[in-house]
């Protein structure tokens, strides 16, 4: 793996101060319009500065169009694209017709006006209706940022492309289209205690909508993202390679690709956090990048193990948010490893992949901070380490 090692001198960080400042006016201004969806839009500012994806996993009204949309309108001059996916989706519907004037001459060529192709800010909803006539131009336009039709090929203007959906892809063709979004959101209700707040402000909101909203520039964000290349990653260099290699022996899918490109999320957390060289927490983007549902938690412990619990001064706003475990969630993921136990025969590699796991919710229980449910919960945890160590 290539690390980033350049660093930005301190007079050229000083003149792009201002677009930092633009783009953390425009993720406030969104944070206060969405209420309890910080995670959310602080990931989708980290994706526009690193040029990377972003997926949104959710359920209907869980404000993951309205997120988006308010997004793009705050970035001004981008010729923004959104489109709602089906079954039945035509090419033509996404990348634009053919041009009839220059078929007339022979030439087959697109236009792409007010599509996709020409579209700084991308949002696919139900992106895994995509079909197979649209599949193969859309992985490579999310990919490599690259639109070809035919003899027909131009770069993409794209910052980003972020896709939504209410599951995850259940046809073996279509993880490969997931596998092109780096960064997973899982988008649910907002908490109980948030609620009142969300009614308030959303009546608020109807009554008298906000006219004058933050902006920011493509180019300001081109930017960004230049910036963000000459963040020095050197001194996490050791850990991001551990921790790598932990993830991967604990069974979680992450390509050497996938890797190299993690360092793009790494070093936009440094950068919106207004520094030039990352430092332990910025590997909090790590949290969200799971394949499934089942390996959030899991995933989250694994991150936070090596982040720690203290907050570190300078991190970024979202590095410590999630310090603190679920003990609901906590036990749900140890009922769900006994069944596991129980169904592992002589699946060794699934036995060890248990193990580690259970390590990890160990681990986790920790940092419970009532006293009760963490005895009740280690218990639970004593109770399966018998039984594994019973059939060892």
């Amino acid at each position: 793996m290539e690390f980033i090692t350049n660093t930005l001198p301190a007079k050229q960080l000083h003149l792009h101060m201002n677009a930092i400042a633009q783009l953390n006016q425009v993720l406030e201004y969104l944070k206060n319009t969405f209420v309890g969806k910080d995670e959310i839009i602080d990931l989708l500012g980290i994706c526009l500065v690193a040029r990377e994806n972003a997926f949104l996993l959710g359920p209907p009204g869980t404000a993951k169009s309205a997120i988006v949309r308010a997004l793009s309108q705050c970035i001004v001059d981008g010729n923004n694209f959104e489109y709602l996916l089906t079954r039945f989706t035509e090419p033509s519907e996404i990348f634009g017709p053919f041009d009839i004037r220059k078929l007339k001459e022979g030439e087959l060529l697109t236009n792409t006006e007010g599509m996709m192709p020409e579209a700084s800010l991308v949002f696919l909803d139900e992106i895994f209706n995509a079909n197979s006539a649209i599949l193969n131009s859309l992985l490579m336009a999310l990919n490599e940022r690259i639109f070809r039709r035919g003899r027909e090929t131009r770069l993409l203007p794209a910052l980003m492309f972020v896709g939504a959906s209410n599951q995850l892809p259940q046809e073996e063709t279509l993880n490969a289209l997931l596998d092109r979004f780096l960064i997973r959101v899982n988008c649910n209700y907002v908490a109980p205690d948030q609620l009142e707040q969300v009614l308030i402000q959303g009546w608020k909101q109807q009554k008298n909508p906000i006219q004058d909203i933050p902006s920011i520039t493509p180019n300001a964000i081109k930017d960004l993202q230049a910036m963000s290349k000459n963040i020095d990653l050197s001194p996490i260099r050791a850990q991001y390679v551990d921790l790598i290699h932990s993830l991967r022996n604990t069974g979680f899918s992450v390509s050497d690709r996938r890797a190299v490109k993690i360092q793009n999320l790494i070093a936009a957390s440094a950068l919106l956090a207004g520094r030039q060289e990352v430092i332990t927490s910025d590997l909090w983007v790590m949290r969200n990048i799971w394949d499934t549902e089942e390996q959030i938690e899991t995933l989250q412990a694994m991150i936070e193990g090596v982040i720690g619990k203290e907050p570190i001064p300078d991190s970024h706003p979202q590095a410590f948010q999630n310090a603190l475990p679920d003990a609901e969630v906590l036990m749900q993921e140890i009922i769900s490893l006994t069944e596991r136990w129980k169904q592992s025969a002589e699946n060794w590699e699934e036995k060890n992949l248990i193990k580690d796991q259970l390590r990890f919710l160990q681990n986790r229980n920790n940092w419970l901070q009532s006293e009760e449910k963490r005895r009740y919960i280690q218990q639970n945890i004593d109770a399966l380490w018998q039984k594994i160590l019973a059939q060892s």
